[in-house]
């Protein structure tokens, strides 16, 4: 019982819980349809590329994997979420394939400025955004779900101003590459990894992590201590705005065109659930990236298990609203209180 209490109590059980539950069930429907019982696991190279569904999770899951990085920064650092994410996608997206196209072009097959000047503009303008949401909450003291919803809003609209309300296509191969493959493996697995990996090594090699931390469990503790509470807050929803950056040119190169209208959709809720699905408070506080990294890759297997019982993709958000309430609920404070409780009277009765 005692072994059973302390794995349950380890920071990666409850990201590893559902992947291997999501797992499961993808091997119970498999049998139950009469396919190999372990066909999610299945992977192969066909015309040089590698392909299985366990390869799909983890292309697809990029996007969301990128944007639970900032994500998981910004709930730690502020105790809110930034719901802007999706939209700061299709912006950045947009602004990278006007740029490259031309204002007003809608095909082209060759670029209008460099492909580095139309990246580094949408990563610029997605990191513009951040800085924008950060001073509102840091500096203005606005909550953050109500700061980070008017570029919600605005966003995706000056997308589409920006490519005419149009879908912008960029039929240029260089372009493309950094959402198809390098040599066998998808190159947006190959971005999520290095994103990770230079995420991970800078809150570990650096006090970044610990100044987060500590704002995020008492800001004013942590200003009177000497830490500037602002500055911390507003570079977390920066390196936000950065991932969200990142992650709209992935998804823009995905599709080699800029579709304002649909990059990023609903992307908010996949990035929230991802870092509550890895075990992170969302009052804020300690964090745990690896498990916010691992909850992206869930939601993402989640999707492609929901697809395969036929649910369409316009009810799947449904079904990840609800894993969202469920997860808010078992860590609200009376939750959490009612379980010591109930633990408490069990210690008593043995002694």
């Amino acid at each position: 019982m005692e072994k059973i209490k302390k794995i349950t109590k380890m920071k990666l059980f409850l990201p590893v819980f559902s992947m291997l539950l999501v797992m499961l069930i993808n091997v119970v429907y498999d049998i139950a349809a009469g396919n190999a019982p372990l066909g999610f696991f299945a992977i192969s190279i066909n015309n040089g590329i590698l392909y299985g569904r366990l390869i799909d999770v983890l292309n697809r899951g990029s996007e969301v994997a990128i944007l639970a990085i900032g994500m998981t920064l910004v709930v730690s650092a502020s105790a809110g979420t930034d719901i802007s994410v999706g939209s700061v996608m299709s912006l950045s997206g947009g602004l990278c394939c006007m740029l490259l196209a031309g204002y007003g072009m809608t095909n082209v097959s060759e670029y209008n400025v460099p492909l580095w000047v139309g990246m580094l503009a949408g990563i610029a303008i997605a990191c513009v955004c951040g800085l924008f949401n950060g001073f509102l909450v840091a500096y203005m003291n606005i909550q953050p779900m109500v700061a980070t919803l008017i570029l919600w809003s605005a966003g995706r609209a000056i997308g589409l101003l920006l490519c005419n309300s149009n879908i912008v296509y960029v039929r240029v191969p260089s372009f493309q590459f950094f959402g198809g493959y390098c040599g066998i493996i998808p190159t947006p697995i190959i971005i999520a990894a290095l994103c990770v990996a230079i995420a991970g090594i800078v809150l570990r090699l650096t006090a970044l992590g610990t100044y987060i931390q500590s704002v995020g469990i008492n800001k004013r503790a942590s200003r009177i201590s000497g830490f500037n509470s602002a500055k911390i807050i507003l570079l977390c929803y920066v390196i936000c705005g950065l991932c969200a950056g990142i992650a709209g040119l992935v998804a823009t190169c995905r599709i080699y065109s800029a579709d304002t209208n649909n990059i990023g959709l609903n992307m908010e809720l996949d990035a929230i659930l991802a870092v509550a699905l890895g075990g992170n408070s969302l009052g804020g506080g300690k964090f745990n990236l690896a498990g916010s990294v691992i909850g992206a890759y869930t939601i993402q297997a989640i999707t492609t298990t929901l697809y395969a019982l036929g649910v369409s993709s316009a009810q799947a958000p449904v079904f990840k609203a609800i894993v969202v309430i469920l997860i808010v609920v078992i860590q609200s404070e009376p939750v959490r209180a009612y379980f010591k409780k109930m633990s408490a009277k069990k210690e008593a009765v043995k002694a």
